[in-house]
């Protein structure tokens, strides 16, 4: 019940520049990161969550945000797509 929970409360914060979008997008004007910046992010949203159980969707969503990152902000495909075929598995 507690984890169904903060589910709930996760998502209910995805329009706030709470939860996983604020990994992707400045909350203040809406601009998608890119470059090195959203790299970093993406290291960072998947080190904030890695802890959670393996099916939680917000783990999920950030190992997601990491191969995203990788691709697009690193320009690293390489590296990006065994992150991305982890995150659908």
């Amino acid at each position: 019940v507690r984890q169904a929970e903060m589910s709930v409360k996760e998502r209910d914060e995805q329009g706030t520049g709470e939860g996983l979008r604020k990994w992707s997008r400045c909350f203040d004007c809406g601009q998608e990161f890119h470059g090195a910046v959203f790299l970093a992010l993406g290291w960072a949203c998947w080190k904030t969550y890695l802890g959670r159980p393996e099916r939680d969707w917000v783990r999920s969503g950030a190992l997601e945000m990491l191969g995203n990152a990788l691709w697009k902000g690193g320009k690293q495909p390489e590296e990006a797509l065994p992150v991305l075929e982890a995150s659908v598995a």
